[in-house]
């Protein structure tokens, strides 16, 4: 199998995946929903943003809104092009099963 046809190993678990995707769909996000969107708790979160993190696909900032600490999470563009990438080679697998 070719190179590109390869799924990236941290974007695979499905967690994950699921964090990702949910940050494609924006500049970028509060913790508190992507939480709510990918249906975790906050450690689970917090463990799988920090990994995200590590590889340099995911961005985390903190801040206030008011009085009160927020977490925002975003794709880095490095994020984003691993994504896309991904994506495509899970579009390159399901083509080969056909």
């Amino acid at each position: 199998m070719a190179t590109e046809c390869r799924a990236d190993e941290v974007i695979h678990s499905p967690v994950r995946f699921s964090i990702m995707a949910t940050l494609a769909a924006a500049d970028k996000a509060e913790f508190a929903f992507v939480r709510d969107t990918v249906e975790v708790s906050d450690p689970v979160l917090s463990k799988q943003a920090a990994t995200l993190e590590k590889a340099g696909y995911v961005e985390i900032t903190k801040g206030y809104v008011g009085k009160r600490p927020r977490t925002w999470l975003s794709l880095t563009a490095q994020g984003r092009r691993a994504f896309t990438a991904h994506i495509a080679a899970l579009r390159a697998i399901t083509e080969h099963t056909r």
